[in-house]
């Protein structure tokens, strides 16, 4: 139910601050504090980076905002549970997105800039897609007092065997068992 590392460090946070609108801006603005450089170095117009950085920094936050957003829709519309985003593929992504945009800016490599947007901005909202927003629909549905596996089969494991039927003829096994039993 709580997930990974990243999704466990959102459950910390209060519902309406872990909003996945909230997350993906969150997402936006970190793209944007590492878009910092390739925008102040890169060979065009010295004088205009800051604007520029900024108008690109609010457009990529209101982006992610938007997508999150969306996903949550979809999410209570479907009823999807969360899925564990294909993290070989997504965590390097935004590190190859910023190498080519620094390339690219820096007049060092031609690269399609689509690819490079995509590189960056994909890894964000998908995860957000996939693994955040039904994290988040169940939390909000456990917070409110409803039951989010209510109607589901359970997925237990086989009854439990005797113990003696486990530790056959190990006598110091059973002796534990029968220990710790008894507390």
């Amino acid at each position: 139910m709580l997930g990974t590392s990243l999704s466990r460090r959102f459950t910390a946070l209060p519902l309406w601050l872990s909003h996945p609108s909230n997350i993906g801006a969150f997402y936006g603005l970190l793209i944007s504090l590492a878009l910092l450089m390739p925008y102040r170095f890169s060979g065009e117009d010295n004088n205009a980076w800051l604007a520029n950085w900024i108008f690109h920094a609010a457009l990529l936050m209101v982006a992610c905002l938007l997508l999150g957003f969306m996903s949550l829709l979809m999410i209570r519309w479907s009823k999807r549970f969360p899925i564990a985003p294909p993290r070989l593929l997504l965590y390097p992504m935004p590190f190859v997105g910023l190498a080519l945009l620094t390339l690219a800016r820096t007049d060092m490599l031609e690269a399609p800039m689509s690819l490079v947007w995509l590189l960056l901005l994909l890894p964000g909202p998908l995860y957000v897609h996939l693994s955040w927003a039904p994290r988040w629909r169940l939390l909000c549905m456990l917070e409110d007092g409803s039951d989010p596996f209510l109607g589901m089969e359970s997925k237990d494991a086989e009854p439990n065997e005797d113990a003696a039927i486990l530790a056959g003829d190990d006598e110091d096994l059973l002796s534990v068992v029968d220990e710790y039993a008894e507390e």
